[in-house]
């Protein structure tokens, strides 16, 4: 998504807030996501991280029929960031464009091989330490990103985090949220689960 990676290069650049932008998927935290928010006029982008056991239970890739089933249930309802995301009618919003999938640690094999590379001399070791740990555990994390359009950002006032009520699991999203007036962290929890948004634009 254009919009938001040119947002968040500029970010990046001007507050520390997006530091921990380049991550591994085994450095999340049970319960906790994280969605990024840039504010451009009347286009809202995001981009949301979480971990699959708060999403879908678990973590390890989908064999059965039942986790794929809940894989496909969950990217489904991932796509459909107004349901999760719940702005006020007044602001106008609609979505533009919106994605949502499953990644795992498998997805990011090519950084490994890398790795490898400049360590052949205790390359039998390092293997067999990486072997361990791809049998105790397969991280997943599910990734979306979204563009919305509001007629009326102004009246885009709060955010009202359904997400919760989407996925049990799920406990608290930290909240990385850019616009003109500049770069705020935030973190929404379960039981209060509405983000101020009132001088953001």
């Amino acid at each position: 998504m254009k919009l938001l990676s040119l947002l968040t290069l500029s970010a990046m650049a001007a507050t520390p807030v997006f530091a921990q932008e380049t991550r591994q998927l085994d450095a999340h935290e049970h319960g906790v996501a994280q969605l990024d928010i840039a504010m451009d006029g009347q286009q809202i982008a995001m981009e949301l991280h979480a971990p699959g056991a708060d999403i879908v239970g678990f973590e390890y890739a989908a064999e059965s029929a039942d986790d794929r089933a809940a894989v496909d249930s969950a990217v489904a309802a991932l796509a459909r960031p107004l349901d999760l995301f719940v702005l006020p009618d007044a602001a106008g919003c609609s979505v533009v464009q919106a994605a949502a999938g499953l990644e795992s640690e498998e997805d990011h094999d090519g950084e490994a091989e890398d790795h490898d590379e400049h360590a052949k001399d205790d390359h039998d070791d390092h293997n067999d330490d990486h072997d361990d740990h791809e049998e105790q555990a397969g991280h997943t994390e599910f990734h979306a990103e979204y563009l919305l359009t509001c007629t009326d950002p102004n009246a885009a006032t709060d955010i009202t985090f359904a997400f919760f009520d989407a996925f049990p699991n799920a406990l608290e999203v930290e909240v990385q949220l850019i616009s003109d007036t500049g770069a705020k962290s935030f973190e929404v929890e379960r039981d209060t689960p509405t983000l101020d948004l009132r001088g953001m634009f």
